[in-house]
């Protein structure tokens, strides 16, 4: 197994598949747990769209909960795999351990701030009084299991680092099966609604979270999480953070776009344009999840190899991750314009919010190509410990483009609320190009073979 796993040996792209393929299958399966509850709470009988818009007020915070988890996950694993690479299994073992007490840390303190403001926040992030139920119900128990969530996710990058692909995804093919047996029973069986919903996650999360620490602590695993090596160390946890900062950038910012077009479809559309951006977010993220699996698949093989000092492999692994992403993403722009109706319908079919979705839908969608450059770069910052550009091209696209855009377009008169959707289309193209061409010419270029 060890020697299986050192990605200086044998093909490349054989490594990258043996990683990404089952990862972008976990990925998948990960997405499913909010999936599977918006296709559920859209066939509520009788209030389906107000339910679905709830969950989509909600989800911003969730998003923030994830964010927190790649924080720690997104930090410590490739940190964890360069030691591994320069045969410092000591360091890898501490970085494990510390990564595990951070992510306890902070999804204690998240539960708790959340619980505190969560009323205004509500309110804040475009609820109306018709939909601050279902958003406040789904909420409150979502919260209670936020540790798990952090745990499942934080923890399995740590099992993807050592090459354990399969296990990964094994930890989000629990938590995934298990929501989608309970979310029928606690939806409709039990006449739970949302409530019941936020419980099926938050007892799948649970089991995912178990697993992930079952393993890690057993015999399997190449190195394990060990309560010798829980003590933190600031200066640790200070390259954890700083690393993970881009990981976490991307998330929050994600959830910061979701807020302010919250706030946004609500001054300029109303509930139904929220219901609208809730389905497209939804269909996001299952055309985003292969960009994810093969960007997570690459960023092992190229720590490792960087650490260990074979240049000419990194750069390899590069360029097949450019070119990878580039063709899927390219297939995934025209697979939205051909068949809008298809991917809306999977959520609901509401009459009146059909046509809305998929005319906002050709619009959010354009020009997606240009996110294989975005995560061509970010990946390979990332995973060759450039943390300050990571965090600058995060920043980029999402705080200094899509957030300023989303609020001054909608005010032109001509363009109103379809300007909330055309901001995401823009950033694609000036983030992603920037982001490429910088990781070219100031990383791929320098990397002496």
């Amino acid at each position: 197994m060890a020697v299986r796993n050192d990605f200086s040996k044998g093909s490349i792209l054989s490594h990258m598949a043996r990683i990404a393929l089952p990862m972008t299958l976990a990925q998948f399966v990960n997405i499913l747990y909010n999936i599977i509850d918006r296709v559920f709470i859209g066939r509520i009988p009788d209030h389906a769209t107000e339910a679905l818009t709830g969950l989509g007020v909600a989800f911003p915070i969730c998003t923030l909960a994830i964010a927190f988890a790649n924080l720690v996950g997104m930090g410590g694993a490739p940190l964890f795999s360069i030691e591994r690479g320069k045969g410092n299994e000591e360091e890898a073992k501490y970085i494990l351990g510390n990564s595990f007490n951070l992510l306890v840390v902070i999804g204690v303190v998240f539960s708790v701030v959340m619980f505190l403001v969560k009323r205004p926040m509500l309110y804040l992030l475009g609820a109306s009084k018709n939909i601050y139920g279902y958003a406040d119900s789904y909420l409150t128990i979502y919260l209670c299991g936020t540790l798990f969530v952090m745990l499942s996710l934080g923890m399995n990058a740590f099992i993807n680092a050592q090459g354990f692909a399969n296990i990964g995804m094994m930890t989000v093919s629990i938590g995934a099966v298990c929501n989608l047996i309970l979310d029928p029973i606690f939806i409709f069986e039990m006449k739970m609604g949302v409530q019941g919903a936020a419980l099926a996650t938050v007892i799948s999360q649970f089991a995912a979270a178990c697993w992930t620490l079952r393993f890690l602590t057993g015999k399997k695993a190449t190195i394990r999480l060990d309560k010798n090596y829980l003590k933190l160390k600031t200066d640790r946890v200070k390259k954890i953070l700083v690393l993970g900062l881009s990981g976490f950038t991307m998330s929050v910012t994600n959830s910061l776009v979701q807020m302010v077009c919250n706030i946004n479809l609500a001054m300029y559309g109303g509930d139904m344009y929220i219901a609208a951006m809730t389905i497209i977010n939804s269909v996001r993220e299952v055309i985003h999840m292969p960009v994810s699996g093969v960007g997570n698949g690459a960023q092992p093989v190229m720590s490792f190899n960087y650490g260990a000092k074979e240049y000419g492999r990194v750069k390899q692994t590069i360029r097949y991750t450019a070119v990878i992403l580039l063709v899927y993403t390219l297939f995934a722009w025209g697979m939205t314009m051909l068949f809008p109706n298809q991917f809306v319908m999977i959520f609901n079919k509401d009459a009146e919010l059909l046509p809305l979705t998929v005319k906002s839908m050709h619009i959010y969608f354009f020009g997606f190509f240009f996110m294989a450059f975005q995560f061509t770069g970010q990946t390979t910052f990332q995973a060759l410990g450039k943390s300050k550009q990571a965090i600058f091209f995060s920043m980029l696209r999402k705080v200094i483009i899509v957030v300023p855009l989303t609020f001054l377009l909608p005010m032109i008169p001509e363009i109103g609320v379809t300007g909330v959707f055309l901001a995401e289309p823009i950033s694609n193209l000036i983030g992603g190009l920037a982001c490429f061409i910088t990781m070219y010419v100031t990383v791929y270029r320098k990397l002496e073979v």
